[in-house]
C-alpha cells in the first residue's frame, strides 16, 4: 500500500471497530481528499478530510432526506445517525450502489430539476459560499510567482464583489452545490445522486453552470450533450444576465484546484495548472479552451 492508503486504511479500521463492522478484505474505492472504502456486505466507508464535521453531518441529512422526498440517492446506514469522529476525521457508512456508471449531462439535469423544486427542508443547510477555500489554494500554490499570485488574489476579489450583484434569476433553492457527472451514478433502472458535501441553498443556476462551464470552458460536453441536458432541465443557464459571473467563479475553482495538485505533483500537474491560468489571463484565445481533467 502508498502511504496515504495505509494511513486511510488505519482509520477505516479504527472506525470499523467503533461500530462493530469487519474491515477485513476492505478495498479503496478512491483515496483523495475524502476516501471511499468498499466493505463486506455491501457497505461503503467514507472517510472525510479534517474539519469537516459539520459537512458530513450535513450530507447524512441531506441524503437522508431526499430519501425521504422520494428523489434517488445514495443512503447512509440508518442505525449510524451520526459521523464518527476517528483521530479528527468524520466517518460515515452507506449502502453500495447496484453497478453503474458515471452520469452525463442529460442523466443529471432531471434530478438537478427535482432537488431545485423541493421545499427547504427543517435542517440547517448554510448558505452557498462559491469562493470556500480560494484564498487559502492560492495562498498554498507553490508554482506561482508572485505576479501571478496577485493577479489570482485580485480576480478574486473582483468575483467576490460581483457575487454579491447577481441580477435576479430562479428562486433560491436547495442546491447540489457539486453537480457534475461524476456525482450522478447510473443504473439500467434509476440514476443516484450522491456526494451532498457541498449541499447548500443558493442559486440554482450554480448547479446548472457546472455542465455548462463542460460545454463552453473546458470542452468535455458536445452541443448535442448541452441541448439534451437543457431540454431535460428546461432551461439554458447560459443565457442567464448573471451566468458570465458564475461561469468565471467556476473557472476560477478549476484553476485553484489545478494550482493545489501542481504544488502537491509538479511533475503531473503543473503544466494543466498553468494552462488554465494563462487563460484566464486572456493568452490562449476564445473559449472552449479544451483543459483536461486534475484528479
Amino acid at each position: 500500500m502508498s502511504s496515504n492508503i495505509e494511513a486511510s486504511h488505519s482509520l477505516l479500521v479504527k472506525a470499523c471497530a467503533m461500530v462493530g463492522l469487519s474491515a477485513t478484505g476492505a478495498e479503496p474505492i478512491r483515496i483523495g481528499e475524502n476516501a471511499l472504502w468498499r466493505l463486506l456486505n455491501g457497505i461503503v466507508a467514507r472517510i472525510s478530510r479534517p474539519g469537516q464535521s459539520t459537512a458530513a453531518r450535513r450530507e447524512l441529512a441531506v441524503a437522508r432526506w431526499l430519501h425521504d422526498c422520494g428523489v434517488p440517492a445514495v443512503r447512509p446506514l440508518d442505525h449510524l445517525p451520526e459521523p464518527l469522529d476517528v483521530d479528527g476525521n468524520p466517518v460515515t457508512f452507506w449502502h453500495e450502489l447496484p453497478p453503474h456508471r458515471p452520469g452525463r449531462a442529460a442523466d443529471i439535469a432531471p434530478l438537478l430539476h427535482r432537488i431545485h423544486e423541493l421545499p427547504v427542508p427543517d435542517f440547517p443547510l448554510g448558505r452557498l459560499d462559491p469562493f470556500v477555500r480560494l484564498d487559502f489554494r492560492i495562498d498554498g500554490a507553490a508554482t506561482l510567482n508572485d505576479s501571478q499570485r496577485q493577479w489570482l488574489r485580485d480576480r478574486l476579489a473582483e468575483l467576490q464583489t460581483a457575487w454579491l450583484s447577481l441580477p435576479p434569476g430562479l428562486p433560491t433553492s436547495v442546491i447540489h452545490g457539486d453537480a457534475w457527472g461524476g456525482n450522478v451514478a447510473v443504473t439500467p433502472t434509476t440514476s443516484y445522486l450522491l456526494d451532498f458535501e457541498r449541499a447548500s441553498l443558493g442559486p440554482p443556476e450554480w448547479d446548472l453552470t457546472a455542465t455548462a462551464v463542460g460545454y463552453g470552458t473546458f470542452g468535455t460536453v458536445s452541443d448535442s450533450e448541452y441541448d439534451a441536458f437543457c431540454e431535460a432541465y428546461g432551461a439554458d443557464v447560459m443565457v442567464w444576465a448573471g451566468y458570465q459571473v458564475l461561469r468565471n467563479i467556476r473557472e476560477l475553482r478549476v484553476t485553484c484546484f489545478a494550482l493545489q495538485h501542481a504544488a502537491a505533483d509538479p511533475t503531473r500537474h503543473r503544466a494543466e495548472a498553468h494552462y488554465r491560468l494563462a487563460c484566464l489571463q486572456g493568452e490562449n484565445g476564445p473559449r472552449p479552451w479544451g483543459w483536461t481533467a486534475v484528479s
